[in-house]
């Protein structure tokens, strides 16, 4: 069952609910499954921290807002200084179009002109989520998601446990941004990107609840530093991608990707702990 509201899309399948609010950053701002909710679904520190939000047109940290494009530079007003993080669509509103469909056009922010679309299907045992970004311009883009996903589904529970392999991980610097060098990766907790995944990220809430991870992005960072939270974000490209490996989009060919969550009930046979590597 869909509604259609302008204010939220509302899906239900199953057990399954999904609510999306175009009013804060076409984000996810609840996903509950067998009466569980799966995301952090609001904090006092702001708009970063909660729910699932798409990130455009870039992902992750840009160093101080600054990049080059076609020999020209660009800034971008910081909005976690020194640097500019997750783009210029996640705290702002969207519009919604239809049942499952919402979009939003860049901003001043950014100076590119292009408009971001973000769509939704809800089945019993999955969530399947598209992000779209459309140039009007040439310009370098990247696409992506944060989810903040909860460390305990029912207070007092042992917490979640994160499966998660990767070959390859990017180094940061001394100011915390990826440099573009490649690097084998190390035992965690980790704020990282990595690619060249062994298998689909699963997220496991002992006794209640199995999450696995897919996306046709090849990039995802793993910020696993908090108490309350685990974040498992599939990304077109890495932080800082402006600068180190920029995709150029251009009018008529989108940046196109797709993630894909599926839950089914976890039989208390737990996955292993792993860590990237």
């Amino acid at each position: 069952m869909t509604e259609l509201d302008p204010d939220a899309i509302v899906c239900e399948a199953g057990d399954a609910r999904l609510e999306v609010s175009p009013r804060d950053g076409g984000r996810i701002r609840s996903l509950t499954v067998g009466g569980h909710e799966l995301l952090v679904t609001s904090s006092p520190e702001g708009p970063i921290y909660w729910g699932c939000y798409p990130m455009a047109p870039w992902a992750g940290r840009l160093r101080e807002g600054r990049f080059t494009f076609g020999g020209r530079g660009y800034e971008v007003r910081p909005n976690l200084p020194p640097h500019a993080i997750h783009g210029v669509v996640f705290d702002r509103p969207w519009r919604v179009d239809d049942e499952r469909t919402m979009s939003v056009e860049l901003d001043e922010r950014w100076p590119f002109a292009g408009r971001v679309v973000h769509r939704f299907e809800l089945a019993p045992d999955r969530l399947d989520v598209t992000l779209e970004l459309h140039a009007d311009e040439p310009m370098p883009g990247v696409v992506g998601w944060h989810p903040w996903l909860r460390r305990r589904l029912v207070a007092g529970d042992p917490g979640v446990r994160l499966a998660f392999e990767a070959r390859t991980m990017l180094q940061r610097d001394e100011a915390g941004i990826t440099t573009g060098v490649r690097v084998p990766p190390p035992p965690g907790p980790f704020d990282d990107a990595f690619t060249d995944l062994t298998r689909n990220p699963v997220l496991e809430w002992p006794g209640r609840l199995r999450l696995e991870l897919s996306s046709s992005c090849p990039w995802w960072v793993v910020f696993d530093e908090r108490p309350d939270a685990v974040c498992v974000e599939p990304q077109s490209g890495p932080p800082d991608a402006p600068n180190l490996m920029p995709e150029v989009v251009e009018p008529g060919r989108p940046l196109v990707h797709t993630m894909r969550w599926r839950w089914s009930p976890d039989d208390l046979t737990t996955v292993p702990r792993s860590r990237p590597g």
